[in-house]
């Protein structure tokens, strides 16, 4: 059986190396070995910028794997919402690739969304951004990257009335924005709104990795930067030790229920 951690892919070498290292701490608290797999783009990585080995792909990884004699694959999935818009187009390219190779089977474990602990990391996050800063009482912006998916919409809003019960009183006027998409209101927008502008806002972005749109260089930063607000924008989620726990919990319980129906 192979275990794979997979995400969505990024060109930005820091995106896979962070995969790489949570694969690792993966592997560290469990009984297997965990390899780290991008759905897409992650190939077109310059491997000298990933210490000399050439990032996988969710396709390639799955040919070469069958092809050595593998046919059973648990997937763990490392996004924000494993039912959203990447979480179907990958089962989708899953399913297309079953009638092309020689008979696998796969499976998901749980992500961060089905345990809830969005809302926890990311309030521990802004906990220590306001400790740090020594801000009192400041507004904060949770934002996601903005998609055409209403599920992670709705997720987004979720995680964020989460957080206003989580710290209540140690935050003032809190929002849920989107970086882009249709579904708003836009980051941009909502740092120029009255309870926003002028003020020190604390910009909790829900992503996992740095990339090309969270992290010091990406966009989020970016709109922060040329906005009427004083940013100060959280760490992100995939690096916290409850992701961590979280994931190698779901991991287990899978592999147990696994273990349960071959046996039965």
């Amino acid at each position: 059986m192979i275990v794979a951690l997979v995400d969505n892919g990024s060109l930005e070498p820091a995106a896979h190396r962070n995969l790489r290292a949570m694969a690792l701490a993966l592997s560290a608290h469990g009984t297997t070995t965990v390899h780290a797999v991008s759905w897409k783009h992650s190939d077109r990585i310059d491997p000298e910028r990933l210490g000399g080995t050439p990032a996988w792909t969710l396709i390639a990884f799955v040919r070469a794997m069958v092809s050595l004699g593998q046919r059973e694959f648990v997937f763990v999935p490392f996004f924000i919402s494993a039912q959203g818009t990447v979480g179907s187009a990958l089962r989708h390219d899953l399913d297309d690739l079953q009638g092309e190779i020689p008979p696998f089977g796969y499976t998901f474990t749980d992500g961060l969304a089905a345990h809830d602990v969005l809302p926890i990391i990311v309030a521990a996050r802004i906990r220590d951004t306001i400790a740090a800063h020594s801000l009192a009482v400041p507004p904060v912006v949770v934002v996601d990257h903005g998609g055409p998916s209403s599920a992670s919409v709705s997720l987004r809003n979720q995680v964020a009335q989460k957080i206003r019960l989580l710290l209540g009183g140690e935050i003032g006027a809190l929002a849920a924005a989107s970086m882009e998409g249709a579904h708003g209101p836009l980051l941009a927008a909502q740092l120029q709104a009255p309870d926003f502008a002028g003020r020190e806002v604390v910009v909790a972005p829900l992503f996992l990795s740095p990339g090309r749109h969270a992290g010091p260089d990406g966009d989020i930063p970016d709109i922060c930067r040329h906005s009427p607000a004083r940013c100060h924008v959280t760490e992100l989620i995939g690096t916290h030790p409850i992701a961590v726990a979280t994931l190698t919990r779901a991991l287990r319980n899978t592999l147990s229920a696994l273990q349960v129906a071959i046996l039965a």
